[in-house]
């Protein structure tokens, strides 16, 4: 197979195909590919503007059934560094991230046995009730099909109850690599099949919101399956067109049961320019750098990247594994001008809100990511107690002192939670 046809193919905004993305992958020169993927992104936006989005990423649990091998967050039912996040540590959090220009939260956790539907429901609103111009970039689809299961409702009334209580947008995580075959490698299969997660998204899209996409590779998967993970995309975006961006970072191993070593900075760099190539109907890439550091997350920008991902504030997960790279707004802005393109402030809708914050107010430097939680902090949310525990663990955990009658109160089975009707 010619690689400067298939290459003349691209440059002229065809779409190639299964073979020709493979052949592109394997057998480019690293640089040519780059310069490929960057023509198609300075197709798409001609102005050099580079986006970013000032936001927080908070893990509302760590505990979680899914335990898949790769994962170096996650913690058993009953483990004594499992928590849950109460509803006033969380508007603490949403008041920090106001304070710097915030307007969203990203929040994903583990697929906790003794949170109900009713808890997430009884939190949106609350969250919405006090802060009506927030949005909630919420739930993967993995954690849709574990409300869907806990609550036996099907996915589409799922996510319908969501929207109704303040869901926004729905975030990519929980795709790993989008093939049966290694997502029974990676113990992810039991959590959700690859046709389960394209499944939730589409839903989702029918149901109005806006998505994004992700990769993790790196892991057990072929250079086949990680375009077949593209197509599988690109297929669902020309049916629904419900995708915003999509976002690719490597494995990282450290801690984790699966172990191995992290892919190289060359092979992100490969990874991202071919999903720019490839993923012909999708507007915008993001820079992995909370994976990859600064440096190639700036490099990204010549590889298919129009968009620096979030400020984020806090990471716990990618943390977890051994990676802890930070960087601000002022950061983001100087590796986005010193790599010769222009910054502004996004939504999740791609939507530009303006120049960088720093320069119209002082705003405090942030050097290091926020974490959950204060180490040694294990305290039980008092609100879990309005809601029934599933396991034995969570269960014990709900009989907190009432300090008015010095006796304790637990949510009794059957018994509705008093914050709302459902």
């Amino acid at each position: 197979m010619d690689l400067e046809a298939i290459a003349s193919k691209a440059l002229a905004g065809a779409r190639i195909d299964r073979a020709e993305a493979l052949e592109l992958y394997r057998r480019a020169p690293t640089p040519r590919l780059g310069r490929l993927a960057d023509h198609v992104r300075a197709h798409k936006h001609p102005d050099r503007i580079v986006t970013y989005i000032v936001d927080r990423n908070v893990n509302y649990t760590n505990i979680c059934v899914a335990k898949c091998n790769f994962c170096a967050f996650y913690r058993s039912v009953g483990s004594s560094e499992g928590y849950v996040l109460g509803f006033e540590e969380l508007f603490r959090k949403i008041d920090e991230t106001i304070a710097v220009g915030g307007a969203q939260l990203l929040l994903q956790g583990g697929h906790n046995p003794d949170l109900p539907l009713a808890w997430y429901e009884d939190l949106f609103r609350a969250v919405k009730q006090r802060y009506p111009a927030f949005k909630l970039h919420a739930l993967s689809p993995p954690e849709v099909i574990h409300l869907s299961r806990l609550s036996q409702l099907p996915v589409p009334a799922v996510i319908d109850r969501l929207i109704a209580a303040g869901l926004d947008s729905v975030p990519g995580g929980g795709a790993e690599i989008l093939v049966d075959r290694v997502r029974r490698l990676l113990h992810c299969y039991g959590k959700a099949t690859a046709d389960e997660w394209l499944a939730v998204m589409r839903h989702a899209h029918r149901a109005g919101l806006r998505t994004t996409a992700t990769m993790m590779y790196g892991t057990v998967e072929t250079d086949e399956e990680r375009i077949e993970h593209l197509l599988r995309l690109r297929e669902l975006q020309d049916e629904t067109g419900g995708f915003t961006a999509f976002i690719t970072w490597s494995y990282q191993p450290a801690n984790t049961e699966l172990g191995g070593t992290e892919a190289t900075g060359v092979d992100y760099l490969r990874t991202l320019a071919i999903a720019r190539i490839v993923l012909d109907n999708f507007d915008n890439l993001q820079a992995s750098w909370v994976t990859q550091g600064g440096k190639v997350g700036q490099l990204s920008l010549a590889y298919g990247a129009n968009d620096m991902g979030s400020v984020m504030i806090e990471e716990n997960v990618v943390r977890a594994a051994g990676a802890s790279y930070c960087m601000d707004e002022v950061e983001i802005v100087r590796n986005v001008e010193d790599a010769g393109f222009i910054p502004k402030r996004r939504n999740m809708h791609y939507e530009i809100l303006g120049d960088p914050i720093f320069r119209d107010r002082d705003v405090p430097r942030m050097l290091e990511l926020a974490t959950a939680r204060a180490a040694g902090d294990t305290h039980v949310p008092d609100e879990l107690a309005d809601y029934e525990a599933r396991s034995r663990a969570g269960k014990q955990l709900r009989v907190i002192p009432n300090p008015e009658t010095a006796a304790p109160r637990t949510c009794s089975a059957g018994t509705p939670p008093p914050r709302s009707a459902h």
